[in-house]
């Protein structure tokens, strides 16, 4: 004990006069030491392989044709465009405001110019949303409907008046049109559009203008564009933004050089539009190229009869809860669509603002899914059988599905891991072209395997779907028939405030995941290649594969080095 005592002692002398030399230590303050910071600069040029063939570069003409309409994406300005997180932003409209009852939008214009040096008005924006209602441009009919219910109103040269019918809050979806030059196309009757010189020479008001075309023997080959140095938002970094056409995704990815290899740096190709599921080998066998990948609102679903009598389990919740648990959705996102998808948690994209993030998970259970089947008296028969029942009611299916790939190998997945809980399936191969018409809408299937297709339209809107009147008509091919939720959609497309309409949709989507009145599988995504050397780009949602420009005007190829102070930490 002694000798101990001792030791404490030296310690703590030791302790406190190690104490005292730190307190003399003052930290010192060392320089600041300038440190090069890297800013993009302007120049350079990008060459993309773009698969399809040339059309007609006028945004009221490219719905059918994907390359046209990437293409106009660039040239052409519209009035609304959407974030990553699907929330509206002003593009040519600088702001805009919307009377109480919801029926009234005024938008104020920015200072914009087109190509040719004009400036932009309202009149251009009435000019443009009358087309859209004309029998002889070739938009989409329920387009053209939705249209010939708005008034539209210049009330001077940058103030334009939208009037609807009634509040419909997905209203700003409908503004993201290309907008066309009044002065130069107002001589050009609709019916003249389709052939007119016009569509090859295309003016507008976005952050390229075109140059010119390319052509061999006779043929066009790519498309050139240049900066416009007078665009209203973030003038471009890059000079020069180059597309050539390619007939195939393969042939696409094949033209990719990377620069150490490259003959030609002029005619390089340095970007590919779409790298397929196929084509993902491919790509990764290739070097300096990035992938990049956007969540896309195509949904696969397993579409429910609720209202099939041939198949009344299906309308017990414990039934369907057990189906869905008894689905290894993540095997069939990871060999069956090569990772080029991701897990739906519910009806709503994940990227978008009104996803409810709370949403509980719904992981492969097969036992779960077992014990439930048992707890509903869905037995496997005492003879060996291997298809559940409960008396006389098998618990068997008809899984119809489309007949072009990836479904058949998506059926065949599902086929599998039911038949594990014992669960027999009968698969149907059905023509895609029939698959909306023949099925769907005649209601002629038990379940079916689908993609709700929300493409061009950012707002969530789940109404068409699981609204109960659009059970007989519309699209709630499931006949889901739920007074809650579909009071939830009402509200949500007439609220205005968007912390009211989220709240709304939380709603709903917990209702529908705790009914299940179908099966959300997976949402798509699209992938596309940007060579390395090329910073700034960014993938977010892809509303459109168009939408991979998004933020173009932050993609550069050369910096500058300029210089940053910082400080270097005391000790």
């Amino acid at each position: 004990m002694k000798k101990f005592r001792w030791q404490l002692i030296i310690v703590v002398v030791a302790l406190a006069a190690i104490g005292l030399l730190l307190v003399g230590q003052q930290p010192q303050e060392l320089p600041e030491i300038a440190l090069p910071l890297e800013q993009p600069s302007q120049g350079g040029q990008y060459r993309e392989a773009i698969v399809g063939n040339p059309g007609r570069l006028n945004p009221m003409l490219d719905w059918l044709n994907p390359a046209d309409h990437a293409i106009d994406q660039l040239i052409f300005s519209s009035l609304i465009r959407f974030d990553d997180r699907s929330v509206p932003q002003g593009d040519l409209a600088d702001s805009w405001a919307v009377s109480q009852d919801g029926k009234t939008y005024n938008f104020l214009l920015r200072d914009a110019k087109w190509h040719d040096g004009q400036p932009v008005t309202s009149e251009d924006v009435v000019f443009t949303a009358n087309l859209l209602r004309s029998e002889a441009i070739p938009v989409p009919e329920d387009l053209k409907e939705f249209w010939r219910k708005i008034e539209v109103e210049a009330l001077d040269d940058q103030v334009i008046q939208f009037r609807i019918p009634e509040p419909y809050a997905p209203f700003l979806d409908y503004l993201t049109f290309g907008v066309l030059p009044k002065h130069i196309w107002e001589g050009i009757p609709p019916e003249e559009f389709m052939n007119s010189s016009l569509n090859l020479s295309p003016v507008g008001s976005g952050p390229y203008q075109f140059e010119q075309f390319t052509i061999r023997d006779g043929e066009i080959e790519g498309v050139n564009l240049v900066v416009n140095k007078n665009y209203y938002g973030k003038i471009p970094f890059i000079e020069r933004f180059n597309f050539d056409y390619y007939p195939d995704a393969a042939s696409a990815l094949n033209s990719f050089q990377p620069s150490d290899s490259a003959e030609n740096a002029e005619e390089r190709v340095m970007g590919v539009d779409q790298i397929t599921i196929n084509q993902l080998p491919t790509f990764f066998g290739k070097t300096g190229i990035n992938l990049y990948t956007g969540i896309m609102p195509r949904q696969g679903m397993l579409m429910v009869n609720l209202e099939n009598q041939q198949v009344a389990s299906l309308q017990d919740v414990n039934v369907r809860r057990a189906l869905y648990l008894g689905l290894n959705r993540q095997r069939i996102v990871d060999q069956t669509l090569n990772g080029q998808a991701i897990l739906a948690t519910g009806p709503i994209i994940p990227s978008s603002w009104a996803y409810y993030d709370g949403l509980t998970q719904t992981p492969y259970d097969p036992d779960k899914a077992v014990a439930l089947l048992k707890d509903a008296e869905y037995i496997l028969p005492a003879d060996g059988g291997i298809v559940r029942a409960k008396g006389d009611d098998r618990l068997a299916f008809e899984l119809t599905f489309p007949d072009i790939a990836p479904y058949p190998a998506i059926a065949e997945a599902i086929k599998s891991d039911w038949e594990k809980i014992g669960v027999g399936v009968n698969l149907k191969a059905v023509p895609a072209t029939s698959m909306v018409n023949d099925v769907l809408e005649a209601k002629a299937f038990q379940i079916a395997l689908v993609e709700l297709n929300g493409m061009r339209y950012p707002d969530p809107d789940p109404y068409p779907f699981w609204h109960q009147s659009q059970a007989a008509r519309g699209q709630n091919y499931s006949q889901w028939n739920d007074r809650q939720a579909s009071e939830f959609l009402e509200q949500a497309r007439t609220q205005l405030d968007p912390e009211i309409r989220s709240q709304l949709y939380k709603n709903f989507q917990i209702r529908f995941m705790s009914e299940l009145p179908s099966f959300p599988l997976f949402y798509m995504v699209h992938s596309f290649g940007v060579a390395e050397e090329v910073r700034g780009v960014r993938a977010g949602p892809i509303f459109d594969p168009a939408d991979r420009f998004v933020n173009v005007s932050d993609w550069y190829l050369f910096t500058s080095q300029g210089t940053a102070a910082t400080a270097t930490p005391s000790p």
